[in-house]
């Protein structure tokens, strides 16, 4: 079996993360391949003695060709969430074009119980399991919780206003490092065991918003009250900022999921891969504060 592993995504931030890491844990730089739609992106890797190759999960005959020769392909899901299965066909394409070239090893970024998932793209995962799962080729799957950096998408916001306005109703959310996450990702891809598994990563706690509200003032010095609302009076509030609906439903599912519970997930499986306890989601925001209070 070639030891050689593939990245996909290899030009976005949780792909070069993991190629970081694996550089980190010793593996050289020939047994690396860092795949991308746009090679031209990742010139520094290629200076520096890894092989670049193209891989666009919308040209099958060509990911086959670039998955020529690798012993473990790492799928990192993408990022076509436009509602009109376009995800789900991707990553398809991916899995089979892997097995088509004979890859010894699948695996795959995936998101925690997507079975049971309030969350408008889980199908997009729980298919792309059952797709890799039936190929009958060896397979690691790492559903990975909510990262840190994920805040971004809500917490600067409501900081400049001072209002945090939430459908999430006293549900926690177990925060993760995405640098945590590429570094066990890259621990489990070094292992030579055959044996399929799966992990789920999360962070060592599960946080409600109020408690990271509670956070992030000290942090940050401004002032923020966590605001409860409905699922429809969150619907109005996106709909008045223009925010396109497709991206209105995903944004509403999240909270329902975070409602529900299902993102409180807390397991040992990152602490038991990289060896010591994840970074914690106060010692996160103290470090990125200026990024948050702007």
């Amino acid at each position: 079996m070639s030891d050689t592993i593939f990245v996909t995504g290899a030009s976005g931030q949780l792909g070069q993360l993991v190629i970081k890491h694996l550089l980190a844990r010793g593996v050289t730089h020939d047994r690396i391949v860092a795949g991308t739609r746009s090679p031209e992106k990742l010139a520094s890797l290629a200076a520096a003695g890894i092989e670049v190759r193209k891989a666009d999960f919308e040209d099958p005959q060509g990911l086959t060709a670039a998955f020529k020769g690798v012993g473990t392909v790492l799928i990192i899901s993408t990022d076509a969430l436009d509602g009109v299965g376009t995800r789900l066909k991707q990553h398809r394409n991916a899995v089979s074009s892997a097995v088509e070239a004979g890859v010894k090893r699948l695996a795959y970024t995936s998101m925690p119980n997507p079975g049971s998932s309030l969350l408008t793209f889980a199908p997009d995962h729980l298919e792309t399991e059952r797709t890799i799962k039936a190929t009958g080729t060896p397979y690691v799957i790492f559903r990975n919780s909510w990262y840190h950096e994920n805040l971004l998408r809500s917490l600067p916001n409501a900081l400049k206003s001072g209002q945090w306005h939430t459908a999430a109703k006293g549900g926690r959310t177990s925060y993760v490092g995405r640098e945590d996450i590429a570094e066990a990702i890259a621990a489990a891809l070094v292992t030579t065991t055959s044996d399929s598994r799966t992990y789920t990563l999360t962070g060592s706690e599960a946080l409600s918003t109020e408690q990271i509200a509670d956070l992030a003032r000290p942090a940050t010095g401004k002032p923020l009250a966590v605001v409860h609302v409905s699922d429809e009076q969150l619907v109005t509030e996106l709909n008045a900022a223009d925010v396109p609906g497709v991206f209105i439903s995903v944004l509403v599912s999240i909270e329902a999921e975070v409602r529900a519970g299902n993102l409180s997930i807390v397991t040992d499986h990152l602490e038991s891969l990289i060896g010591r306890s994840p970074k914690r989601l106060a010692d996160y925001l103290e470090e990125a504060k200026a990024t948050y209070a702007v």
